[in-house]
């Protein structure tokens, strides 16, 4: 069995629900052309360039720019982002209390608009509880790139073999275990507890 000292948590669909077709759902009810502007236009492509640091005004003026007859909704996206991650899951939250309880060393690892980041901690004050957090775009450094991993460990002095991360995006789970830490990829609160467990970690 492996000997955890650190649990590495990322947020987006680990602790809470994030998903953008929510807002647009009002703002464009027509299936066909919201599911277009979300494939075409408001990109998950484009928006993990805010994960990656890039300003709200400098990624709406460039599809604006393309797409002028979308510039309403383009600009809804930031606006309604709040719509978009409307509850956390308590599962998962009650298995984070439990191990900062228990004295379990936690930190967040997320890819994160620094200013979205912002709004999420007042939203979910759980998210600034743990020892800290590597935000993707305070740092301008996003996963599954290595260096985001190396800053984390860095950051927070973490040893990487006795390190456990959790994400629910299997391209980053992979990128952490090559990086050289555990991961597992997150599914439910279920799965992640049997997971801890195997880990030699029993929060209930």
């Amino acid at each position: 069995m492996h000997t955890i000292r650190h649990i590495v948590f990322d947020i987006g669909k680990v602790l809470i629900h994030y998903d953008p077709e929510l807002p647009f759902k009002r703002i464009i009810p027509d299936d066909e052309k919201r599911r277009w502007l979300l494939a075409n236009v408001c990109t998950p492509a484009w928006n993990i360039e805010q994960d990656r640091g890039r300003p709200w005004a400098d990624a709406e003026a460039e599809l604006i720019a393309d797409h002028p007859q979308w510039e309403r909704e383009i600009r809804a996206f930031r606006q309604n982002w709040r719509e978009m991650v409307p509850h956390a899951y308590d599962g998962s939250v009650a298995i984070l209390v439990e191990l900062i309880e228990v004295g379990t060393d936690i930190t967040f690892l997320t890819n994160f608009a620094a200013d979205t980041f912002a709004e999420a901690q007042t939203l979910y004050p759980f998210l600034k509880s743990g020892r800290g957090v590597t935000v993707s775009g305070r740092v301008q450094l996003i996963k599954p790139d290595p260096a985001i991993y190396a800053l984390h460990t860095d950051t927070f002095d973490l040893d990487p073999a006795a390190t456990l991360f959790i994400d629910d995006s299997e391209q980053n789970v992979e990128a952490a275990r090559a990086f050289g830490w555990h991961a597992v990829h997150f599914t439910s609160a279920e799965a992640l507890r049997e997971d801890l467990q195997r880990f030699g970690f029993r929060p209930d």
